[in-house]
């Protein structure tokens, strides 16, 4: 099931998706209430999930504007550094890390969190502010965004899946040059619009989040190509690490990490520039798409 946040003529509601059709149908109606988010029902999704069917001929995709899955977030996005293999490396070789001394430093052995404020959201489709000025470094980033669907604290990995209602496409769109001189990376992660979220929440109940494939184009060059399977700490591992001391509550959202194939990887290195466009494909979870302006 895929699940939207849209505004139609002017107002905000959660809606059920079929991106074969093109149609989109409004929650309130199925539920008998407004949902203006999909926010507001994370927490009981999974006992109105059998309310949400399409009924009637429902609204046009082209007549909404499709928000992020979940809407500047009521709190930061939690993120997590260096968790494929082959990008851990190309980030340690690359003179960005300050987590790294050597080398030997490249794999980390423990997850490494981070966040960005929930301001930085925005929609497939809306531009990523070139930030003229402060950075000239602009990186992608493509990730597996979870979104947590239940309040817990001390979840245990065998217990981690059952307090995860879906997942989406995060860019996490970062200065380069704001990461390497703070040394701590909240600021460069967090310039407006530096974080592109969407264009859905499919349910978890139709995603494999450990086998799926993660593409990201800039322009019509592929730039990066791998699987989930890859990521050195699973999904359960980062949400039992958070929620240790830290409750996680429904709108939560982790972005997993990042695949090698960034723009530091590269020799020269290949920084966004104003006119590209960035495209990430995640398996089952259709197309985030950002142009840099």
């Amino acid at each position: 099931m895929k699940l939207a946040t849209v505004t139609h003529d002017g107002r905000s509601m959660a809606v059920l998706v079929d991106p074969d059709t093109k149609t989109v149908w409004p929650l309130e109606a199925m539920l008998g209430r407004p949902v203006p988010n999909l926010a507001t029902i994370l927490a009981e999704l999974d006992e109105i999930k059998p309310r949400l069917k399409q009924s009637g001929a429902g609204i046009p995709l082209v007549s909404v504007d499709v928000e992020a899955p979940i809407p500047r977030p009521a709190r930061n996005v939690m993120c997590v550094g260096k968790n494929y293999h082959e990008h851990a490396k190309e980030f340690t070789k690359s003179g960005f890390d300050s987590s790294a001394s050597s080398a030997a430093d490249a794999i980390p052995t423990a997850p490494i969190i981070f966040t960005k404020v929930p301001e930085c959201v925005i929609a497939d489709g809306v531009d990523i502010r070139y930030p003229a000025g402060v950075s000239d470094s602009l990186d992608y980033e493509a990730e597996l965004g979870v979104i947590i669907g239940r309040a817990g604290r001390g979840i245990s990995k065998a217990q981690a899946y059952d307090y995860v209602c879906g997942y989406t496409i995060i860019n996490d769109v970062t200065a380069r040059d704001l990461q390497g001189k703070h040394k701590q990376w909240f600021l460069g992660k967090s310039l407006d619009t530096f974080c592109p979220m969407g264009p859905w929440l499919v349910t978890a109940d139709e995603v494999d989040p450990e086998n799926l494939a993660v593409k990201c184009w800039v322009n019509d060059e592929l730039r990066q190509n791998a699987n989930t399977r890859d990521l050195i700490f699973d999904i359960p591992t980062l949400i039992e690490t958070i929620s240790a001391g830290i409750t996680l509550r429904p709108g939560d959202v982790i972005a997993t990490g990042t695949p090698a194939g960034v723009g530091i990887g590269f020799t020269p290195p290949k920084f966004l520039q104003r006119g590209d466009r960035v495209t990430i494909e995640i398996e089952g979870l259709g197309r985030l798409s950002n142009k840099v302006a």
